[in-house]
């Protein structure tokens, strides 16, 4: 095995370990000062800020071009989804109706149909032309 002192990957573990090691002791040291909580504060303050004036830009955008909001999709996605669970509450029903009336998918699939009361024209005489 090669000497640990002569290895070029130990040495350089070692250097990023001690390196890793004094930027946590600086960053500890930074994140427990007021002025660092007051400086993260008033930038989330001014992200929020921004946040808000592009969604408001972007609805008075939408608008003018006469598309949807986010907001407006998301209440059509809601409504849409409170529709598709009123039409699976009436299939149950329906499929509960039918079984207690002992009618199943496959009787109504087989029930006779009407009897065919239209019937095809008859062919011309073979004599004149088509």
């Amino acid at each position: 095995m090669a000497d640990k002192t002569n290895d070029p990957l130990a040495l350089w573990q070692k250097m990023m370990g001690e390196m890793e090691k004094g930027f946590n002791a600086f960053a500890n040291q930074a994140m427990a000062s007021p002025q660092f909580s007051k400086a993260m504060n008033q930038a989330g303050g001014v992200t929020a800020g921004a946040q808000k004036q592009l969604a408001e830009l972007m609805e008075k955008y939408l608008v003018s071009m006469n598309l949807p909001s986010r907001a407006q999709m998301i209440g059509m996605a809601e409504r849409l989804q409170s529709i598709e669970g009123q039409l699976n509450e009436i299939k149950v029903l329906l499929q509960q109706m039918n079984a207690v009336s002992g009618m199943t998918q496959d009787s109504v699939a087989t029930a006779p149909k009407p009897p065919r009361t239209k019937r095809p024209p008859s062919p011309p005489p073979s004599g004149e032309p088509k």
